[in-house]
């Protein structure tokens, strides 16, 4: 192992949903029944491939995600963890994470992902409102929801869940009260997501249609700042724009790609960065497996980056972190130069939105709820 190399994080999509998510387009990949054999012998033929290409390193993360994770057999979750610490070996208390959807289902699995090596569950909790989840287009409610916490607490060392706020009448009152009883439930972190409206789901098709409004921003923005009051108060503060933690248990998987490092990503649809390289797998998953067993690999495509597209992605995912960006890191990413108009940073200081001090830049609580208009003054492309 290359002893300086900055850790690696391992993303291993699994593409299968139990049912149609009004979120993503996997609709199409509702199965009633996989080729569980064939499959983990896929990913494993897919993660040899990545770990060839990148010798000499260390995992810090693993993170299961995609359509149903929690779904995918313990079995084949033990074998590619086995075989990412063979080819690569493991930093010391790696973080391996599995997305679940809090269900009865899925929760009696819990104990057995445990057994096969994840130590960390993302729950998708996403409301505790009945109406809401309904909204939202869950098949769980919230009693149900609920024991999937209270199960998971009692099974991995670490649990993180999600909630979607600023929702169609959403009162500020509301949305403390569920904030606060989230809080309660005392997991290390939280992530805390605006509802927004994105291409392609069925929020836009109804958006379109006339019959969802979208949320009022300046009310979102007093939601987005009682939210950052009340998770700093409880001693879970935020470290990215939308995820809060305690000191210690943030995200060790997500602050890789949010500080710009190395992760190889294997199975369908699965993005991934290998040095200068962004890579993208096929995404659907008959066209995933022919090309594993064509190729030895999923890959539909390899993009080499330039110095000037990797400085812009550095600053881009760096500057949602509440420790922002190191320019002089940034600098050398992009070959020479940030990537970035000091002009605006000089005016965003003085509206209180970013902070400069050397070469260390930030976007100040009061800039991060209009980040994404902040980064198209800021940054040069």
């Amino acid at each position: 192992m290359t002893p300086d190399a900055p850790p690696l994080a391992l993303y291993v999509h699994w593409p299968f949903c139990v049912s149609k998510c009004p979120y993503c387009d996997f609709n199409s990949h509702v199965r009633e029944s996989v080729d569980q054999d064939a499959w983990r012998a896929a990913l494993l033929t897919d993660l040899a491939h990545e770990a060839a290409l990148l010798p000499g390193r260390r995992l810090g993360s693993i993170f299961f995600g995609g359509g149903t994770p929690s779904l995918m057999p313990p079995a084949t979750v033990a074998a590619i963890i086995a075989a990412a610490e063979r080819h690569w070996g493991f930093e010391p208390e790696i973080e391996i994470t599995l997305e679940a959807n809090p269900s009865s289902v899925e929760a009696a699995r819990f104990a057995d992902l445990a057994a096969a090596g994840v130590n960390r569950v993302s729950l998708g909790l996403q409301a505790l409102d009945d109406d809401a989840l309904a909204f939202l287009g869950r098949a769980h409610g919230v009693a149900e929801g609920l024991a999937a916490l209270e199960t998971a607490q009692s099974v991995f060392t670490r649990v993180s869940f999600d909630l979607i706020y600023a929702r169609p009448d959403q009162t500020q009152p509301q949305w403390e009260a569920e904030l606060a009883r989230a809080i309660g439930f005392g997991t290390e972190h939280l992530s805390l997501y605006q509802l927004t409206i994105e291409p392609g789901t069925r929020f836009a098709t109804l958006f379109e249609k006339g019959e969802l409004a979208a949320f009022d921003p300046d009310r979102g923005a007093d939601l987005f700042e009682a939210t950052r009051a009340m998770t700093a108060q409880a001693r879970i503060p935020a470290y990215e724009i939308s995820n809060h933690a305690r000191p210690g248990a943030e995200s060790r998987h997500n602050l890789t790609y949010w500080r710009y490092g190395d992760y190889a990503g294997v199975g369908p649809g699965a993005h991934g960065r290998r040095g200068g390289t962004a890579t993208i797998r096929h995404k659907k998953p008959e066209n995933w497996l022919a090309a594993i067993a064509r190729n030895g690999h999923g890959l539909e495509r390899e993009d080499a980056l330039s110095p000037a597209d990797r400085g812009v992605e550095a600053l881009l995912m760096g500057l949602r972190l509440g420790e922002g960006v190191d320019l002089a890191r940034i600098a050398r990413i992009a070959g020479g130069t940030a990537p970035i108009d000091f002009r605006a940073v000089a005016v965003m200081q003085t509206q209180g939105l970013a902070v400069r001090d050397g070469d260390r830049l930030r976007v100040t609580d009061a800039g991060m709820p209009v980040l994404e208009a902040i980064l198209r003054e800021l940054v040069r492309t």
